[in-house]
């Protein structure tokens, strides 16, 4: 029995102008252009291999060690633009094995919670889509590749590059030109750190595709959004990357997850991804910045609670004398840090306690589970570290 297999990972990316809303449900297509930042995939990651077979009976999917379905419209739409692409690419060379017809059998995992606001789904559909382009050999580049990870979930597209990466919505009917494009590399700007505070690991109260259907229908004021605040704010942002202006960077960051969770509010029935400790970490951070009279940390709110804190690794210490010394009873922290490197985190803090003119919140940590610590990282990655045996199926099983 032949059984080609390939294995890839994907990152993580968390939108620092947010997607949310489409014109087309089917195709993935959005209703604004976004950008985001790629996470180190040593701490946010999926890795899934595929394997195919003639003797395979029907496509098959086990995830995090559980078989799933494969039935979703997403899923299949995904599959049938490879599979199409692999049989454009076997009769243009005749002595290529006749796999396109074959079933496949994907196995994937990932190393953080599935479905609690951490762009699992994007990270798992470009890892699947880009295992699978691996396996069929496909010449496509990562743009191309990107539009049929899109298919999947609409913030995968931005998954398939590492760095800073911009999701352009495009303007055709049919989503040739809905792609992402890197706008700058991770090394680039490669001190750009993130904290992420796992608020809630449990699933969603509405999930982000119907969130975004009733947001579209019922809000006012996301109308204005999409047609006056991002195309302005797309532009910006990007400028700050290519110059690497953290101050406008973190403002336009913050303003923008503002907007989106805003929008949400405005739905009819409101939406409510944020909750009480949510909207205390964004009063800690604005209180921080004006502490220290400059711009060092940012927030960012996808669907979901949890924080995502950017900053510079030269300001880290700044940062971390607030978030240390308020969630160092949370797990997470000794994983990245010796005991010396976070007892300096404490020292800080202790220079700056009597200057401190607002309130610190003791009970703060209570309302998050743990801190993912990461930076800027590269794109999907191809590795020996299988997930299937000889004979095509889960090594877990």
């Amino acid at each position: 029995m032949v059984v080609y297999t390939a294995t890839t990972t994907a990152p993580v990316n968390i939108a620092t102008l947010k997607y949310w809303g489409k014109r087309d449900k089917t195709l993935n297509l959005p209703t604004n252009s976004s950008i985001s930042v790629t996470l180190s995939q040593d701490d946010l990651r999926t890795l899934t291999s595929v394997a195919t077979s003639e003797s395979f009976p029907e496509d098959k999917l086990w995830l995090n060690g559980k078989e799933e379905s494969l039935a979703s419209e997403r899923t299949q739409n995904c599959l049938k633009d490879l599979r199409t692409l692999r049989e454009k690419l076997e009769k243009s060379d005749p002595s290529l094995p006749k796999i396109a017809t074959w079933k496949l059998h994907i196995v994937s995992e990932n190393n953080f919670p599935t479905a609690a606001g951490l762009a699992s789904s994007a990270a798992g559909f470009a890892a699947l889509v880009c295992a699978i382009a691996k396996l069929y050999q496909l010449p496509e580049d990562m743009s191309e590749i990107s539009k049929i990870a899109r298919k999947g979930s609409g913030s995968a597209c931005r998954s398939v590059f590492g760095g800073y990466v911009a999701w352009e919505m495009g303007d055709e009917t049919d989503g040739s030109d809905s792609k992402a494009v890197e706008v700058a590399p991770r090394e680039h700007w490669p001190n750009m750190k993130a904290a992420i505070l796992v608020v809630s690991a449990d699933k969603k109260d509405t999930p982000s595709t119907s969130g975004m259907q009733t947001t579209v229908q019922t809000s006012d004021l996301f109308q204005w959004r999409i047609k006056e605040v991002v195309p302005k704010r797309f532009e910006e942002m990007k400028k700050s990357i290519i110059e690497k202006d953290f101050a406008t960077f973190a403002e336009l960051t913050m303003k923008d997850s503002n907007s989106f969770h805003a929008t949400c509010l405005d739905s009819y029935p409101p939406i409510f991804y944020l909750n009480d400790t949510s909207k205390k970490v964004i009063k800690l951070i604005h209180a921080m910045n004006e502490f220290y009279g400059e711009t060092v940390a940012a927030y960012t709110y996808d669907a979901g609670p949890n924080s995502v804190i950017y900053y510079l690794e030269e300001n880290e210490s700044k940062v971390f004398a607030f978030l240390y010394t308020l969630f160092n009873k949370v797990q997470g922290w000794e994983s990245k840090y010796s005991t010396e490197q976070l007892s300096t985190f404490t020292s800080e803090f202790e220079k700056i306690k009597s200057s401190i003119g607002f309130p610190l919140d003791d009970q703060l940590y209570k309302g998050v589970s743990r801190v993912i610590l990461t930076k800027v990282g590269g794109g999907p990655e191809d590795t020996d570290d299988c997930l299937v045996n000889a004979e095509g199926y889960p090594k877990s099983l």
